[in-house]
């Protein structure tokens, strides 16, 4: 996926994002939509790092095509 797709994926995942929080505050999730916001937060934490990590591999001068998206435990499980 090239690092245009990559934000947009990001914009769009933020967007709902928004949304649903604000649906959050106004009247409630049903559980449907806590899910869907449970697997929004996972989606944008996978998608920042494949994009960080092709422009860290970018900035050293290797190919970032050669970097792929992680699965959700793996990028869950970083220490901040």
């Amino acid at each position: 996926m090239a690092d245009d797709a990559l934000r947009e994926r990001i914009h769009a995942l933020v967007e709902e994002e928004h949304v649903l929080r604000k649906r959050h505050i106004g009247q409630g999730l049903d559980d449907a939509e806590k899910e869907r916001l449970a697997h929004i937060e996972v989606e944008l934490d996978r998608t920042w790092d494949l994009l960080r990590r092709r422009n860290a591999r970018r900035e050293a001068g290797q190919d970032p095509r050669t970097e792929s998206e992680r699965d959700a435990s793996t990028v869950e499980g970083y220490l901040q």
